[in-house]
């Protein structure tokens, strides 16, 4: 008696016909026909194996892919479906199983409905065409797939299984992203960061010591079942990461998609769009980084400042140009302090006569000319009733408590972990060799820990300052007459700096500050 294995397969598109009637809509009503069949022709079922909600363009279907490996595996005589498009829709596949292994594996192929049977000879033009006719159906249907999806994203829909990071799928509105405020709030940070001069390997560092997990891990733990590319996977914040949320315009309220399409109907492998082929739809959803940022921040991309060892990008980077050659000043550090000097001099020593300025010197003329500048044009009392108007010091104030708050957790962990060290030391755990690089670190990571709570907490005094009564003048003192320069500050206020060479008996080379306002 032959034995026979009976494959079903159901998809989204035959749940969506119109004919209830049709049996193709049950897994149940397939698996009833063809065991009906088989008793019939006196045959003896080995195995049923069904594929529920998965396309015959799919070739990583797993019920399909062990009948496969059972049949090379000879486990079986006849392979039996309700019609031949239930096995497969592509014609290569037809020939490669059907008309191919199959007959040198002893296999025989059965499909009951448009009698396809490879013992058959003469039905072979037939099952040919059936499969002809099954690949034009998939050209068609991934066609009119990609027509509906083009018209919803050009009406702007969000079209996708998951929400960007910083935004969730609203429930009331299909197609519409709500805010995530816990996920937001970060997005805004890694933003602010990267405009304050912090590089984007930085910025994954500060994430990570604070235990704020990434996009995937913070999905998991939301309970969404999100699948993350090959590659993509871990819990930590990486260089790539912030990369990509740095450029993403969707947390600016425009929605853009269709950066990738794929390379087609017969694969799920896609490719990057030329950015012309992108839909982009204007004020979609609620913004999380406002216009004024979000433009700083591209500039400071396109400049491409490189960070120094420790992240920080420096306070003029690609800011300040030599004013004989028009090359960016690169910096240079010694006996402990930063300058800037002409770049071209590294190509020839003919190519420019060369700039050299200290980076605390061009700070210093920087800020007498911004205070001149704001005691003769500015009105502090306009510019309080101003900032009183869009006051949003609580939002940052709770966020800082709860960033030093998670500070302050780790340092008590790496303090625990530095006396068990010792412990270990101590009674003999731990040879000499093996303690001191693993208290080198441990220390090195406490150090970092006790810089960062000590930002917090000075962030944390500030807007204390600022919420209390006067708090508001002094943080436009410290704008329009400030002590010091932030990289923040010079983005927003500096276009370029041009700077000369210093003349004999003079203490300064000669300055031009192009003003961004």
């Amino acid at each position: 008696m032959p034995k026979t294995a009976i494959y079903c397969r159901l998809s989204e598109e035959d749940r969506n016909k119109a004919c209830a009637e049709d049996d193709s809509a049950s897994i149940q009503n397939q698996k009833s026909l063809l065991l009906q069949y088989a008793m019939e022709q006196g045959w003896e079922v080995f195995h049923i194996y069904s594929d529920d909600n998965y396309a015959g363009s799919d070739r990583n279907r797993p019920e399909f892919r062990r009948l496969l490996a059972d049949a090379e595996a000879r486990r079986f005589d006849i392979v039996l479906c309700k019609t031949q498009s239930r096995f497969t829709r592509e014609l290569e596949l037809v020939e490669k199983y059907i008309h191919g292994l199959f007959p040198l594996w002893g296999i025989r192929f059965v499909s009951i409905v448009d009698n396809a049977d490879t013992d058959n000879k003469g039905n072979k033009k037939s099952r040919q065409i059936n499969g002809l006719v099954n690949e034009w159906y998939l050209e068609d249907l991934s066609d009119n797939i990609r027509s509906v999806l083009t018209n919803r994203r050009e009406k702007g829909f969000h079209i996708g299984s998951f929400a960007l990071y910083g935004y969730r799928k609203d429930p009331d509105r299909k197609g519409h992203l709500i805010v995530d405020p816990e996920a937001a709030a970060v997005v805004r940070r890694v933003f602010s960061l990267f405009s304050q001069g912090c590089g984007k390997t930085a910025i994954a560092r500060i994430l990570n010591e604070e235990g704020i997990p990434n996009p995937t891990e913070y999905k998991r733990r939301k309970g969404l079942r999100y699948q993350p590319p090959p590659g993509k996977t871990g819990t930590l914040w990486k260089y790539s990461a912030i990369s990509h949320m740095l450029t993403n315009e969707i947390y600016t309220g425009n929605l853009v998609q269709g950066r990738y399409g794929s390379v087609s109907y017969k694969t799920k492998q896609n490719r990057p769009r030329p950015r012309e082929q992108w839909i982009r739809v204007e004020h979609t959803h609620e913004a999380i980084i406002d216009q004024d940022l979000w433009e700083r921040v591209q500039a400071l991309i396109r400049e491409k400042a490189k960070p120094f060892p420790d992240g920080s990008v420096g306070l003029f980077a690609k800011k300040v140009r030599c004013a004989n050659c028009g090359y960016t000043m690169r910096s240079a550090k010694a006996h402990g302090r930063r300058y800037l000097k002409c770049s071209s001099r590294h190509i020839s020593k003919d190519a420019c006569i060369g700039a050299f300025i200290s980076v605390d010197r061009l700070e210093q003329a920087v800020v007498q000319e911004l205070t001149r500048l704001s005691s003769q044009y500015l009105d502090p009392d306009a510019l309080e009733r101003e900032l009183a108007l869009t006051d949003s010091f609580q939002p940052r104030k709770h966020q800082a408590q709860e960033r030093l708050s998670r500070l302050q957790g780790r340092h008590e962990a790496f303090q625990k972990g530095l006396r068990e060290l010792y412990l270990d030391r101590a009674q003999g755990v731990l040879t000499e060799k093996e303690f001191l690089p693993i208290f080198q670190e441990f220390a090195q990571e406490k150090a970092r820990l006790e810089q960062q709570m000590e930002q917090a907490r000075l962030e944390l005094d500030d807007l204390e300052t600022q919420i209390a009564p006067g708090g508001r003048r002094a943080l436009i003192r410290r704008y329009t007459a400030p002590e010091h320069l932030t990289r923040e500050m010079v983005d927003i206020l500096i276009d370029y700096i041009l700077v000369g060479k210093r003349r004999p008996g003079e203490k300064s080379p000669p300055i031009e500050i192009h003003w961004a306002f």
